[in-house]
């Protein structure tokens, strides 16, 4: 299931030469050895290098970020024209305090004071630490999974567990575990709409996924259909084995609705990233001057789309691998290279979307000076005190845009990562054909069974039985069934952020206007 598949026989080579004890020892760095050593590592690296050099911190605090300071009250004070006021002592009047808030006109010539981000100033920000925890973690992760994978593509060891997949599956836990904390903060709000945003969108989103789990795989290929009857013929023969009748684990219907309710939550946990990102990015344009630059953000906000488009089935089978020229259609690439260039695209368009991300956090930033100037046109007067909270309100909440920025990212690039590796594909343009090896059941070696040393037999009878219970496991859960799941969820989840920035689009674009 988690295996990194190739050939190889380390574990009988060690014990034909050290005895038992060999045997005992080679098991064990056949299941743990190298990638054990690099996940501590990178531990330690954790520990000890990214508290003092972190990549989150880098992201936010290089100097090119610029955000705006709010103004002192004495500040405000002298462009008002107005002097300090009279101590409490001198404003105490029949044993009461006179407090009268400071207010000035809304037209006021004030220009607000920029500042670069430093490493100083996010010490108040919110979310911080979850930010920089999300971020470095993730860099970490994505470090020990193209290490892992080059020590699998290189040694080709057998019959070992994939770390890394550990590792994707603790960063899309965090993920989902922010954006979650995120949106709990919209149901505890009284008096703003959000609450109803997020769950008119979550039920949606249910409605949605049930229509595409009932669309045929004609049109959409994520192999859902395939990949569970697989997993519900391989358990029930696991079942039989075991002497216990069964028609399967889980119904068809049963587990598309749970699908669909794992979806329903996905859209509402990206309702507000995806509407954030539309205001984002319509200020982000408004900022740019390069045509380059404008063409990136196009491609970056369009980059849900594309994503989306790889799984339609008339687009990818009849324009992309076979298009057609004249009469007749030229087979332009296999379908086993057309599945390692869809993981190549989405990787390099979350690469994009990564580095477009100071342009889109600078416009987030820039609404200090926009409320500003929104304000001047207004007639009448303003507390300094609401004044001074409606600028530093933008940067005091930068790391929660970023949040809501970055943890789609993230779940979309591991939820590949994880869509590669349990799926067995390649990443060369050219793969060798792995499907048919990915669901055969791999034999334990014989050297198990007809070697059998007097020296520590009660170890060698625990790997044995580890050994078992981990290829059971593989040959129910096979890469046939993550296939199909991995492929509908990272479609899924690009599908949300594109349907919800595009809601945002036109909201920001013509109903705010209106």
């Amino acid at each position: 299931m988690f295996g990194c598949h190739g050939g190889g026989g380390a574990e009988r080579r060690i014990y034909v030469l050290g005895g038992g004890r060999g045997w005992a020892a080679g098991a064990a760095v056949g299941v743990i050895g190298v990638q054990l050593v690099i996940t501590m590592v990178m531990a330690s690296v954790i520990q000890k290098i990214i508290p003092h050099y972190s990549f989150a911190r880098w992201l936010l605090c290089s100097g090119s970020l610029q955000w705006y300071r709010h103004p002192t009250e004495e500040d405000l004070r002298l462009l008002a024209g107005k002097q300090r006021g009279k101590s409490k002592k001198d404003r105490k009047y029949n044993g009461h305090i006179e407090n009268k808030p400071l207010t000035i006109p809304k037209d006021i010539d004030l220009h607000l004071e920029t500042k670069s981000v430093t490493e100083r100033d996010t010490i108040a920000l919110h979310y911080f630490p979850e930010y920089q925890w999300l971020v470095d973690f993730t860099a970490a992760a994505t470090v020990v999974y193209v290490v892992t994978e080059a020590y699998c593509s290189i040694m080709k060891p057998s019959q070992e567990m994939n770390i890394s997949v550990v590792w994707c599956l603790l960063v899309l836990a965090f993920a989902v575990k922010i954006l979650f904390s995120l949106t709990t903060h919209y149901f505890i709000v009284e008096d703003g709409g959000e609450r109803s945003v997020c769950v008119t969108f979550g039920f949606f989103f249910f409605v949605k996924a049930m229509v595409i789990l009932i669309v045929t795989e004609s049109y959409l290929e994520f192999g859902l259909e395939s990949g569970f009857s697989n997993f519900s013929e391989s358990a029930m023969q696991f079942l039989e084995k075991q002497g216990l009748e069964s028609r399967g684990p889980v119904s068809k219907l049963t587990f598309k609705l749970f699908l669909a309710v794992l979806c329903s939550l996905i859209g509402a946990f990206l309702t507000f990233p995806g509407l954030r990102l539309a205001q984002m990015h319509l200020d982000a344009l408004n900022l740019a001057t390069e045509k380059i630059t404008q063409t990136l953000l196009h491609i970056n906000f369009l980059a849900p789309l594309l994503m989306v488009l790889l799984w339609v089935k008339p687009i990818t089978k009849d324009y992309i691998m076979n298009p057609p020229l004249g009469k007749e259609s030229v087979p332009l690439m296999s379908e086993d290279t057309f599945e390692t260039m869809r993981l190549w695209i989405i990787i390099l368009l979350c690469a994009l979307r990564l580095a477009m991300m100071r342009s889109h956090l600078q416009a987030y930033l820039n609404l200090a000076q926009k409320c500003m100037d929104q304000m001047k046109k207004e007639a009448g007067r303003i507390s300094t005190i609401d004044l001074q909270k409606m600028v530093a309100r933008v940067f005091y909440y930068l790391c929660v845009i970023a949040l809501q920025y970055v943890a789609p990212l993230v779940m979309v690039l591991h939820t590949t990562l994880l869509l590669k590796t349990l799926g067995n594909y390649s990443w060369g343009i050219y793969p060798e054909s792995n499907s048919d090896t990915a669901v055969e059941n791999n034999p334990l070696p014989s050297s198990l069974y007809s070697e059998s040393p007097s020296v520590n037999g009660k170890m060698k009878v625990t790997v044995v039985q580890i050994t078992m219970a981990l290829g059971s496991l593989k040959n129910i859960f096979t890469p046939l069934l993550f296939r199909g799941l991995l492929s509908f969820l990272t479609w899924w989840i690009a599908a949300c952020l594109f349907s919800t920035s595009l809601f945002g689009l036109f909201y920001h674009q013509y109903l705010t206007v209106a």
